[in-house]
C-alpha cells in the first residue's frame, strides 16, 4: 500500500481529526495573512483595497467560526450559514473585507461536495447576494466595483471547485458500481455453468449407468429362477457380464473424459450413441426378456449430434424404466422422421409408472423429481437443452408412454 494510500485510509477513519487539523490551518491563515503585506504590495495586480489587520474581537470571531469548520461534514448547511453570518459580522465590525473571507469559502466547498448541484448553487447565490448587500449598505459601492465583484467571484469559486469534487466522487462511484455489478454477474455466471456441468455429468452417469445396471438386475432375476436350467443360467450370466462390461467401459470413457486437463474445445470427444445403435440397443433388451416392436416412419437422415444423442437416449432411458416399472408388458418403439423435427415415442401396454410421471406431464417438471429416480427428469432436460418438447403420461387405456419431438434439421456436412 502506497503512502498516499495510507493517508486517505487514515482521513476516512478520522474524519474529524482532519477537520480540526484543517480549521487549525485555516485559523492559522486568518491570523498570518495581515503579516503578508509585504508580498501583496509586489504582485503585479495588487488587491484594491486593504487588508485589514484583526482585532480582538476578529480573533474571537475568527476562532469561533474555525470551531465551526469542525463539524462542516456533519452539517454543511448549517457551518455555511454560520460562517457567511460571520463574514457579515466581519464587515459590520471592520467595514471591509477582511482575512476571515477563507472560513466561508471552506465551508461553502463543503456544502457544494456534500450536496446536490442546485442545493449547492443556491446557497452560494444567496451567499453572494448577503454579502454583496450588506457591503453596499455599508459603503458607497455598488454590484459592479471590483470590491463587490470579487466577493462574488470567491464564492462562486468556491462552489465550483466543490461541484467539481462532487461530481468526481460520483463519477468514481459509478464506475466502481459497475465494476462490482460485472463482477457479481461473471461470478453468477460462473455459477450457473458450474451447475449446467453438474447436471450435464449427472445426466450422463445416470444415462450410462442405469440402462446396463437394469439389464444386470432382470438377467440376474432371470438366472435365479433357471438355475435348474444350466444352459439358461449360463446364458443369462453371460449377459450379466456383458452388460458389466459395457457399463464399466463407457464409465471409464465417460470418467477420463473429466478427468483430462484442458477446455472443453481442446478435449478430444468420443463418439455419441446415435440412432444407428438402436437395433443394438433394443436386441439388448430382448435379449432381457423385453419384448420392443421397433417402427421407423419417414426417411431416415443424418441429424445433429446433440438431436441424435438425445433420441437415443429418450429410448434408452424410457425402455430402462418400461424393464424396472411396467412388469409383463410388450413395448413399442416409433422414430418418426418429419421434415424439420423427430418425433420419439416410447409406449408400453404393462402396469406404468404412475408415481415418476407425477408433475411431469405436457412437459412441465414438478417441485422436484418424483419417485426413486431422476430419468423422466432427465430425459425432459435433454428434450429441452436441444429445443425440444416433452411430455409423459398413461397410455390410452393401459400403460405409459414416452413422448418427444425434438427439431431435426439436417446435420452441417451431411
Amino acid at each position: 500500500m502506497s503512502r498516499v494510500t495510507r493517508l486517505r485510509e487514515a482521513a476516512r477513519s478520522h474524519p474529524y481529526l482532519v477537520d480540526t487539523a484543517i480549521a487549525c490551518l485555516v485559523f492559522a491563515g486568518t491570523l498570518l495573512s495581515p503579516r503578508a503585506a509585504h508580498v501583496r504590495d509586489r504582485l503585479p495586480f495588487p488587491p484594491p483595497t486593504e487588508v485589514v489587520p484583526p482585532s480582538t474581537a476578529m480573533v474571537v470571531l475568527a476562532a469561533v467560526l474555525c470551531a465551526a469548520l469542525v463539524f462542516r461534514r456533519a452539517a454543511p448547511r448549517l457551518v455555511a450559514a454560520v460562517t457567511v453570518a460571520g463574514s457579515v459580522a466581519q464587515l459590520i465590525i471592520a467595514g471591509t473585507r477582511g482575512p476571515l473571507d477563507l472560513i466561508p469559502a471552506v465551508a461553502l466547498v463543503t456544502l457544494a461536495v456534500h450536496s446536490p448541484r442546485q442545493v449547492a448553487w443556491t446557497a452560494g447565490g444567496i451567499a453572494a447576494l448577503v454579502l454583496g448587500a450588506t457591503r453596499i449598505v455599508l459603503s458607497d459601492d455598488s454590484w459592479l466595483t471590483p470590491q463587490v465583484a470579487g466577493q462574488i467571484a470567491w464564492i462562486g469559486m468556491a462552489i465550483a471547485a466543490g461541484d467539481a469534487v462532487r461530481s468526481r466522487r460520483a463519477y468514481i462511484a459509478a464506475i466502481e458500481e459497475r465494476a462490482r455489478r460485472a463482477e457479481q454477474t461473471r461470478e453468477e455466471e460462473a455459477e450457473r455453468r458450474v451447475m449446467e456441468e453438474r447436471l450435464r455429468i449427472a445426466r450422463e452417469l445416470h444415462d450410462v449407468l442405469a440402462h446396463h445396471i437394469a439389464l444386470i438386475n432382470v438377467q440376474a432375476q432371470v438366472a435365479a429362477h433357471v438355475l435348474a436350467d444350466e444352459r439358461q443360467a449360463r446364458e443369462a450370466l453371460g449377459h450379466i457380464r456383458q452388460a458389466g462390461r459395457a457399463a464399466l467401459e463407457e464409465l471409464r470413457t465417460t470418467v477420463g473424459l473429466l478427468r483430462r486437463p484442458g477446455s472443453a474445445e481442446e478435449l478430444p470427444t468420443e463418439p455419441a450413441p446415435g440412432l444407428d445403435r438402436l437395433p443394438e440397443l433394443i436386441t439388448s433388451f430382448t435379449a432381457a426378456g423385453l419384448p420392443v416392436d421397433c417402427r421407423l416412419e419417414g426417411t431416415p437422415r443424418p441429424l445433429p449430434s446433440p438431436v441424435e444423442l438425445t433420441a437415443f437416449r429418450v429410448v434408452q432411458e424410457a425402455l430402462t424404466n418400461v424393464s424396472k416399472h411396467a412388469g409383463p408388458a410388450v413395448t413399442r418403439v416409433r422414430i418418426a422422421y418429419g421434415p424439420h423435427d423427430l418425433t420419439v415415442e416410447v409406449s408400453d401396454d404393462g402396469r406404468g409408472c404412475p408415481q415418476q410421471a407425477a408433475g411431469l406431464s405436457n412437459g412441465a417438471a414438478g417441485d422436484g423429481p418424483a419417485g426413486p429416480g431422476h430419468g423422466l427428469v432427465g430425459m425432459r432436460e435433454r428434450a429441452l437443452s436441444v429445443g425440444g418438447t416433452f411430455s409423459v403420461g398413461p397410455s390410452p387405456g393401459r400403460g405409459f408412454r414416452v413422448h418427444a419431438v425434438l427439431p431435426a434439421p439436417a446435420a452441417s456436412g451431411a
